[in-house]
């Protein structure tokens, strides 16, 4: 009845799963991220060697290892953009039960791996950050919630979110990491927007954060201490954002040169959060420019993919993970260039990290999955069928 109503996009039946999916996915998308992570191998090669001759390790230790995590985020992405949104969904709730436990356990078995901030789990070969899967997974379950409040007798959807939002917001700002608060503050916070919330509401929760923030800044070493040298006027050239801000004014348009950066001597997060500083002193600003246009299109065009969806979960659901991956890439960019303070945050695809890659690969697959090409009618059907 719904095809005979509001028309359909015809499908093949019997047609093989990996052409179906190379058929329905969005080619660009897939296209920019792929560009990415070969971006990301390219400024690991300039970035990382450093490093690893500080810590005994070959030159191009961390190259392997981000290729490897690469290359698992990359399968984890295929796969998971494979899945109809029903699985997604139901992956992810499982998903985040286990995430979420893990970032209960974090006080008890954590470690801080010497920067001040109980984040992780060791495992031996590596590390874990529980918060890297929580985000995906709970914009997931957070969007269910607010579109089965939607449906008439559905459950608080909008209230449960909320408690949900507020409790992982407090246990991320208590490691401290305030980066990942805000970030999944603002998931919420554009899934409820998009689901019809009252200005008033909105208006009242930023009134909130303020007050947050002031609390925080008052109460936390850690916090005061970022705000404080974000807005003293002079810059100490010494500190990882005087180092980041000399490599970008030195690299100028077009870089000093592939090899020839120094700030990857001196900057130890050189390989993870400050790598765009690695690309604008190498390569230029013509580098960061086309590393802003990849993720301004991967983020745009599933947004307009999303506005012909009529599934609101699907509508909700694409919405926090593409503006989340967005808002990263910002926050990151944001902070080399001192337009924010320093927030301790991967830029997606690009930084080296097997929980960011990972993490990243399961988000991407799932945003692919929601913006696929399905057999149903577009949500301006139902409007030009109430106007008629």
């Amino acid at each position: 009845m719904t095809e005979m109503v509001y028309g359909a996009v015809p499908t093949r039946a019997g047609e093989p799963v990996l052409p179906k999916w190379w058929r329905t996915v969005d080619k660009w998308s897939l296209s920019c991220i792929l560009i990415l992570f070969g971006i990301g191998l390219l400024l690991g090669l300039a970035a990382s060697p450093p490093l690893a001759e500080r810590n005994g390790f070959a030159p191009f230790h961390y190259v392997q290892r981000q290729a490897f995590f690469g290359g698992t985020a990359l399968i984890v992405l295929i796969v998971t953009s494979m899945l109809s949104p029903v699985l997604v969904r139901r992956f992810a709730v499982i998903g985040f039960v286990f995430a979420f436990i893990g970032l209960c356990l974090l006080p008890f078995f954590g470690t801080d791996f010497g920067k001040g901030a109980v984040r992780w789990y060791s495992i031996g070969f590596g590390s874990l950050q529980p918060s890297e899967f929580l985000k995906p997974t709970f914009v997931i379950v957070a969007a269910w919630l607010l579109a089965a409040s939607q449906d008439l007798g559905g459950p608080p959807g909008k209230t449960l979110s909320f408690a949900m939002t507020v409790s992982i917001v407090l246990m991320l700002a208590l490691q401290p990491d305030f980066g990942q608060a805000c970030l999944v503050l603002f998931g919420w916070g554009v899934m409820y927007f998009v689901a019809g919330a009252p200005m008033v509401l909105l208006i009242g929760m930023a009134g909130l954060v303020i007050f947050a923030g002031t609390v925080a800044y008052q109460n936390s070493e850690h916090f005061a201490r970022r705000i404080d040298g974000f807005l003293s006027p002079d810059v100490d050239p010494t500190t990882q954002l005087g180092y980041a801000t000399n490599a970008i004014r030195e690299g100028g348009f077009f870089g000093v040169g592939v090899g020839e950066g120094q700030v990857k001597w001196s900057l130890p997060d050189a390989h993870t959060d400050f790598i765009i500083a690695v690309a604008a002193e190498e390569y230029g600003l013509v580098l960061v420019l086309i590393i802003i246009a990849l993720y301004a299109t991967i983020v745009v065009r599933s947004l307009m993919r999303l506005m012909r969806e009529r599934d609101p979960f699907i509508r909700l659901a694409g919405t926090g993970l593409a503006c989340m991956f967005g808002v990263q890439a910002m926050i990151n960019m944001g902070v080399a260039v001192r337009l924010l303070p320093a927030k301790g945050m991967t830029l997606p695809f690009v930084s080296y990290g097997g929980s960011s890659l990972i993490a990243g690969g399961i988000a991407v697959g799932m945003l692919l999955a929601f913006t696929r090409t399905r057999p149903q009618g577009e949500i301006g059907d139902i409007l030009r069928g109430r106007l008629r």
